[in-house]
């Protein structure tokens, strides 16, 4: 009986967001290993979500006086189930919102980026998003169609492709890839035909 009575007075005593950093690191614990199978970013996010609404509940409790109520595992336990949910703080639920977590479980999905599903270094990728002028339709259908063809490409052709892609010069990838010029010249040639005929291998399957 010592103990409850040691830590309702101590509870009384210190401001509720001194007492709930001291179970952070229990939280933390227990939402990276509920999370473990996301990438590390994405499992960051989520963790730091669990916190926020755990944080939230340790509020709640401080406010209607019961915060000898409060453990780390039921704490976390909430956060997870909230985050899994698509509740994170300060953000209203929009279930019909493609990037809203709980409208992704709801309905079976999850959004991937575009060049983790294909090339990996996606900075041709980084540089598109910025584009404001071109419908996004037409921008997710390039992206897609950026991605296969280059699948379609040898190793050291699609590294050419993408370097020229980025708006170096042939004289830059020729340095580059330590290849003539006039093998850039013929190479990008070559790359234009291959594109072409994925746009007419398209049109003629649509």
């Amino acid at each position: 009986m010592i103990a409850p009575v040691a830590r309702s007075r101590r509870t009384q005593q210190t401001p509720w967001q001194q007492l709930f950093l001291e179970f952070v690191p229990d939280i933390e614990r227990f939402a990276n290993y509920a999370f473990r199978g996301l990438r590390p970013a994405e499992r960051e996010d989520a963790v730091r979500e669990v916190v926020a609404n755990a944080c939230c509940a340790f509020q709640r409790l401080a406010a209607l006086d019961k915060l000898d109520l409060a453990y780390a595992s039921p704490l976390a336990r909430f956060g997870v189930a909230q985050v899994r949910d698509g509740r994170r703080v300060g953000t209203r639920i929009n279930s019909r919102d493609v990037y809203s977590a709980r409208a992704q479980s709801r309905r079976g999905f999850r959004l991937e980026s575009l060049e983790l599903a294909g090339n990996r270094s996606g900075t041709w990728s980084e540089i598109l998003a910025d584009d404001s002028f071109t419908p996004v339709p037409d921008q997710a259908a390039f992206r897609l169609d950026f991605t296969a063809w280059l699948k379609r490409l040898g190793r050291r052709d699609r590294r050419v492709a993408e370097f020229l892609a980025l708006g170096h010069s042939p004289s830059d990838a020729a340095r580059r890839f330590h290849i003539s010029r006039a093998r850039v010249s013929q190479l990008r040639a070559q790359l234009r035909a291959s594109w072409e005929q994925l746009q007419c291998d398209h049109s003629v399957a649509a």
